[in-house]
This record gives structure tokens, sequence and C-alpha cells, in this order.
């Protein structure tokens, strides 16, 4: 662990500045807590109004404290906080905990008193959390380093589950959640306002964390885009799932988080895509956050670990909650493949009224012949192939009379130790009844939609567990020498073409005459453009031509020339574009946008109707290789147009994933240069033939003269 987590969650020893013998106030929950737990640290109430603490002997101030804590702990109000962050500054104390509120989530004098604090402590390496959070704990350490009143009553157990929250509140939520679905806690942070240490930084050290296997995370927004995204990187690529809770979705949601910890909400859309890009899953409920987690927790934790593929076998004794199941398993992408024939057969000898394909209904029958249900059950785990298997169990397990038998046919079915296929059952039952068969190693649910959806994200998970990492190489590119101010289109093709952007054969000309000398060059028909640096969108003024032939070219480009003059008299004219009609093929749009918290992202989409109503677009952040322009592609709901339908051919996806590629990136070499770039429309060609771009805009961020 580094210095400043070891310092923070694994202290040796800490102070509790504003320490409070009364153990229900913020003061003195802490040291309850620590006492309750078994802390075996050195514990330094600081109060100079009392001689003792809880017991323990309390100190007037930092100064007089025996030794240098490894964190002091601030229960302060924000008006005493400054003054406390420099005491522990001076005594060389190397982290702390802000509590209080009252800063940069209140506005501007807030605001300037944070700074304060925070270049108080980072000249003397003082490393800060908060203020405005509720702390840390680390139950393995016996660490409770919080106020949180989810400890009332019962303190947290070890277990494989971190989590860092931007929010105390809903971090202790998640926690109290997890207890109650029988998860461990390894670590938990928050953030609060981040003055210093954020999420990004605590999302790293549970990546780091040996004892961490998965994450919950919450955010409302990002501060450090870099760090963040190296964070999810490394959470992928060491196989720990992340379990994302964004809030911010709506306007008045990205309003309300600026509000609560000072941060901005950004793109809802380009976040999402980001942590789909980087392998973690965004849950959209609270509920949802502690389905994926509890399933990410007992399998990476069990012998199969997460699943090797999507197929899922489904067994039930009744047909309705079957086909259920089945509907919110495909919803989910799995796959509910049938059973083999032998294997089919062999159940329907058994029982002839079965429905053995998948789901295996054994009917009622099983209920009273317990066999039925072991040689169904057996079946499909020995011969059916899956990947997954799920029972639907109902209330049968917390019957007195029956839960016996059916908890003792299941296991008969089992097979031997080592396989890879992972189980999982609804039902509703005791929490004993529950942990039993979670003990025999199943994931228990009560609701079926809720089992399909956390499987479905256990899919994910593997599949983007199992992509390798990408080579630095494949992402980088040379700057090039860009100019301060707008440039024409043709300058902007320039430019990217030396990226690698393929666009039509053009020529630049002067006037008129030029341009029908090249519309006789390239054969004709043609398009002919205004260049002018000045003019972002051209059909606004006149300036696109399309399909003219070439003994029109003169007189239609003299023409443009003239209304452009009076359409737009002080714009600068560099001349006319003229190329030649582009090839029949898929329209898609292409641009580069730099976001707000995530900096500069890739949008692509189909055009047309698309893009203008059905907003069928998707995004990743620059820079991404080839294999992340493909998955891009699939992104979109009409990524089938591409596939070729209603006997049209494939069309060139792999060059089209290397545009992508291409432009993430320039975007990225350039990311403190360009603040967008739009390729529309990109027609993409029938495969083995390319995409052409036929039109570019690049903004430097500055509005034309």
């Amino acid at each position: 662990m580094t210095r400043t987590l070891s310092a923070l969650l694994a202290p040796s020893s800490l102070a509790l500045v504003g320490a409070s013998d009364d153990a229900s106030r913020i003061g003195g929950r802490p040291l309850r807590y620590l006492r309750e737990a078994g802390f075996a640290g050195r514990i330094y109430p600081v109060n100079p109004k009392r001689d003792s603490v809880q017991g323990l002997p309390a100190f007037a101030d930092i100064a007089a404290l025996p030794e240098v804590p490894d964190t002091a702990i601030l229960a302060l109000p924000a008006s005493a906080t400054l003054a406390a962050v420099q005491a522990c500054a001076d005594r060389g104390v190397p982290t702390a905990t802000i509590f209080s509120a009252g800063f940069a989530e209140m506005g501007d004098e807030g605001r300037a008193l944070q700074s304060r604090i925070l270049a108080s402590a980072r000249e003397a390496g003082l490393r800060l959390l908060g203020p405005n959070c509720l702390g840390v704990f680390n139950p393995a350490a016996q660490y409770y380093g919080t106020f949180s009143v989810i400890l009332d009553g019962q303190l947290m157990q070890p277990g494989p589950v971190g989590v860092v929250s931007q929010s105390g509140a809903y971090g202790s939520h998640l926690a109290h959640l997890a207890r109650k679905r029988g998860l461990g806690i390894s670590k938990w942070v928050t953030t609060g306002n981040e003055a210093d240490i954020d999420l990004s930084e605590a999302l790293s050290w549970l990546v780091e964390d040996p004892q961490t296997r998965v994450i919950m995370a919450y955010a409302e927004g990002v501060q450090d885009r870099d760090r963040f995204i190296a964070a999810l990187e490394g959470a992928r690529q060491a196989g720990k799932p992340v379990v994302f809770m964004k809030t911010g979705r709506s306007t008045v949601g990205a309003e309300a988080a600026a509000s609560h910890t000072a941060a901005l909400a950004g793109s809802d859309a380009v976040f999402d895509a980001v942590l789909r890009q980087f392998g973690a899953y965004r849950a959209a409920t609270t509920a949802e956050q502690i389905d994926v987690a509890y399933a990410c927790a007992r399998s990476i934790d069990s012998a199969g670990g997460l699943p090797s593929g999507n197929r899922i076998g489904i067994f039930t004794m009744s047909g309705g909650f079957g086909i259920q199941l089945a509907d919110d398993s495909e919803a989910a992408g799995l796959d509910v493949s049938p059973m083999p024939e032998p294997a089919q057969a062999e159940l329907l000898k058994a029982l002839p009224f079965a429905a053995p394909r998948n789901p295996v209904d054994a009917t009622a029958q099983a209920v009273t012949d317990m066999g039925l249900l072991t040689q169904s059950v057996r079946a499909m785990l020995e011969q059916g192939g899956y990947d997954i298997f799920t029972a639907i169990l109902g209330t049968g397990p917390g019957s007195p009379t029956f839960s016996a038998k059916l908890r003792a046919a299941l296991q008969a079915a089992q097979p031997e130790q080592g396989s890879k296929i992972l189980r999982a059952l609804t039902m509703s039952a005791p929490d004993d009844a529950v942990r039993a068969y979670e003990d025999d190693g199943f994931l228990v649910y009560e609701d079926g939609s809720a089992l399909a959806n956390a499987l479905g994200a256990l899919v994910q998970f593997s599949a983007a567990f199992a992509r390798p990492a990408t080579d630095p190489a494949a992402l980088s590119m040379d700057q090039q020498d860009l100019p301060d101010g707008p440039v024409s289109e043709a300058g902007a093709k320039r430019l990217l073409a030396r990226a690698g952007i393929p666009f039509p054969p053009e020529h630049l000309v002067t006037d008129a005459a030029g341009a029908a000398q090249a519309a006789r060059d390239l054969g004709g028909p043609v398009v002919i453009k205004i260049a002018s640096p000045d003019i972002a969108h051209k059909t606004e003024v006149g300036g696109v031509a399309v399909n003219i032939p070439a003994d029109q070219a003169e007189a239609r480009a003299a023409r443009m020339l003239a209304d452009i003059a009076q359409a737009a008299p002080k714009a600068r004219i560099e001349g006319l574009l003229v190329a030649p009609m582009a090839p029949e093929g898929v329209e898609t749009i292409i641009g580069v946008s730099r976001d707000p918290v995530l900096g500069p992202v890739v949008m692509f989409g189909l055009g047309g109707v698309f893009v203008e109503v059905l907003r069928d677009v998707t995004f990743r952040a620059a820079p991404f290789d080839r294999a992340e322009a493909q998955r891009m592609i699939r992104d979109i709901r009409g990524y089938p147009m591409l596939e070729g339908v209603r006997g049209a051919g494939r069309a060139d996806i792999e060059a089209l994933a290397q545009l992508l590629s291409d432009l993430s990136r320039f975007a990225f070499a350039h990311r403190d240069q360009v603040a967008g770039i739009d390729l529309n429309p990109v027609r993409v060609l029938p495969e083995g033939r390319g995409v052409l771009a036929l039109d570019a805009l690049i903004d430097f961020g500055k509005d034309p003269a």
C-alpha cells in the first residue's frame, strides 16, 4: 500500500481532534467504534476542555501529543478547521480527514476557505480526505475513522468488496445493504468535496489493494480524467469488477451534483460510454448495484469464477416462471440454448409430460418425486453445455416440510469438484436458508429479473477482462503544428489527412474557370463547395452544389462565388473545392468533442434519421485502438445496416474502425488545441473498398470572425 493509503486506512496511531465524551456526537462516534472494534493502535483524543474522553486521556492540542500520529480525524466546525489543519501540518502529520461541511459546496466564501486549507496542507505535504465526508473504515484492521450511524449496534465484517463514494450517505447505505446481503467490506472510503484526495485516487487504491476483489463506486463527477481512466483500466486488467453508480443523468441531477460536491457532472452519455469502454458496469439503481456486486463477489470467490460464456440453462417446476426468466435472460444478453436432443429424450423417458428443452420444466411432479429434480438438474449440468445454471425454487427452501428434501435433491445433482458452471437460484426463504444455499455454492436471488440482469453483468465483466491490454504504440501519434485560428474545409482536410483520415481526391481552385477544368479532370459530375475559414456551415449561404456535370461547372461555380460575396461579404475566400461525387455506401457521422470532465471523446453513429431522430450514437474516450473502435461500431442500434440488410453487402467495417482509431489518436495528441471535429458525412463503402470522409470541420475553440 502507498504511504497515504496505509496512514488513512491502516494507521498505527491517530488523533481525534474535537473528540467528544458523548458517543452519539460526530466527535464521539469514531472513538466509540474504534473501542468496540478492539482497534490495537494508539488513540489520542484532542479536546482542550477535558482531561479524558470516553475513558482515554485527552490532549489540549496536536502539539501536545506524545508522538506524530499516522492520521488525524478533524471533527470540528468549518470555522475551526483551518487552524487544525495548520497544526497538523506544523507537527508533520501525514494524513487527515475533515468531517465538516461548509466549504466549496456552499459557494465562493466556502470555496475560498477550502482553498486556504488545501494550500496550507500541500505546503507541508499533508494529504487531506474531504472536507464534507464521512471518513473511512477498514474492518480487517478494526479501524473505523467515521461517524456513520450504520455502525450503531453492528460493525462490519471483513470481505472482498471495496466501496469508494463521493457521497458519505450513499456510501454508508451501500455498506449497509452489502452487510444485509452477507457481503464483507475490505475498505470503505468517502471523498466528499475532494479538496485533495479524489475519487479517482481512492479508486486506484482499491484496485491495487489485494484484499479488494470487487469495487462499488459512487460519483457525481470526476476531477482527474487521466487517473480515473487509468484506475478503470487497471481494474479491468486486474480482473476486478467495478460496479458504478453515476448520478447527474438529468439536467436537474447535474445541477444538484454541482451544488453537493462542487463537481462538474459532464455529459452523462459520454460517462456511460467510457465506463463501458473500460469494462466497468453502470448500475441504474442502488438495488442493481448491490445485486451485481453480490454476484461478482460470490462468483469470483467460488471455484468456477466468472462465467466463460453466456449460455444459460433454466430449471423450473412452473412453466410460467421459467418463461419469465427465459425472457429476462435474453434481455440481459444471455443465450437460452436448448438442451441437446439426447438429453431431452432421456428426460422425456423419465417424465413424458415434462418440457425438456430449456427452460427444463419438470412440472409439479418433481415436488413429490425428488429423483426427477435430481435427474433433470444433473442432465443440465453434465450434458447441457451451459456456462450458467439457474433453478427456480420459489418458496420451497422456506417450507418446514419440504426444504430439507429439496436441498438434498439439489445437492445430489451437483457435479464433482472443479465444475466451471456458475450456479444460481431464485427463491424466497429466511436468511439462514439463503446462507445455506450460498454455502452450497449458489448465487441466491428473490427476483428472477434481478438475477438475469446480474448474470448478464457477469458475462460482460468476463468478456471485458478477457480483452488484452492495448499496446501504447497503437494509441500514440506525433503532434502536428496546428494554426491558432479557424481553417477552411480544405485546411481541415489537409491536417486530418496527415493523421490517416481518407478523403476523396479534390482540387482547390481559385475561380470558376479552374472549377471547370477540375471537373473535366475528374470526369464529372462533381461537388463544388466554397473554401473559407470564416464559413463553417456552407449550406446556409449557398456554398455547396452537388451532382454538377462538367459542362455546367463553370457557370455554377461563378454563381456560387457571386452568392457568397453577397451572403458573407467579409468572409475570407480561399477558393472552391471540387470533388467527384462519392460512390454509394452507408452514411455515418463521426465527430470529436471536448467533454468538460472526460476530455476528448469521439462520437459515432449512422447518418440521416438515425442521428437526427433516433439519436443512435455512441462515444469513446480518446485515444483508443482499432479493436475498441470495432466494439464502438457494434454499440449502435443501427449496426446491422453496416453488416448488410435486404440483400446489401457488408460495409467496410474494418476501414471504418481504422478511421475512428486514427481520429481518436489525433484528437488526444492535440487535446489542448482542438475543441471539436466534425466529419459529416463519412461514407462507408462496400467491404474492401474503404471509407471516405466527405466533409471536415475543425474547431479550435474560437469563433470565426
